[in-house]
């Protein structure tokens, strides 16, 4: 089993803490991590992604050229990453914010309103968590139960309130992942 991925979108989406809770969850389940952030040159607003793979086998380099999954909340992302997944590959979109579409018929596409159902649930920073169930429940690289289980550990003390929402959107974009598929 190997996963290599690229989570892409503007610095202050999540996109970093998306790929550090893959990393950690899956050095609790025992497996090779590693984890490569790029930002831009700006901080907030600015351009950031990561690469984040995630093996049954030590991890060789932390280098993801050809992505097996690329999860993209902008159209910067999208236009970027989009190409370079690996044919029979996994592109996850937050659709409420990329307004392009795939041609590509040689991967799956899960499009998912992330934003607007984050909206739906209270709080509009949880849409990379929807978008990270999504993921989550299609690959099964590892479980929601690490990723809430590392979310405990990235989160300072003063925001374990907001453990329930988190778990809350992982699960709203697990049940969604079936009929976002294309």
């Amino acid at each position: 089993m190997l996963e290599e991925m690229i989570i892409a979108g503007f610095g202050g989406q999540g996109v970093m803490s998306m790929g550090q809770l893959i990393a950690y969850a899956g050095m609790l389940e025992g497996k090779g991590v590693s984890w490569l952030p790029s930002y831009g040159p700006e901080q907030r607003g600015g351009t950031a992604n990561c690469a984040v793979v995630v093996s049954d086998q030590p991890v060789g380099s932390p280098l993801v050229t050809n992505p097996s999954t690329a999860i993209v909340l902008n159209n910067p992302s999208f236009d970027k990453f989009e190409p370079r997944i690996r044919p029979g590959g996994l592109l996850v979109i937050n659709s409420s914010l990329v307004v392009r579409n795939s041609n590509r018929k040689d991967i799956k596409i899960i499009e998912l309103t992330a934003t607007d159902l984050a909206n739906d649930l209270g709080n509009s920073r949880v849409a990379n968590m929807i978008l990270l169930g999504a993921f989550l429940e299609y690959t099964k690289i590892v479980s929601a139960d690490s990723v809430i289980e590392s979310l405990k550990k990235v989160l300072s003390e003063d925001k374990h309130h907001l453990l329930d929402i988190n778990k809350l959107a992982l699960k709203k974009g697990a049940s969604l992942v079936t009929v976002g598929i294309s």
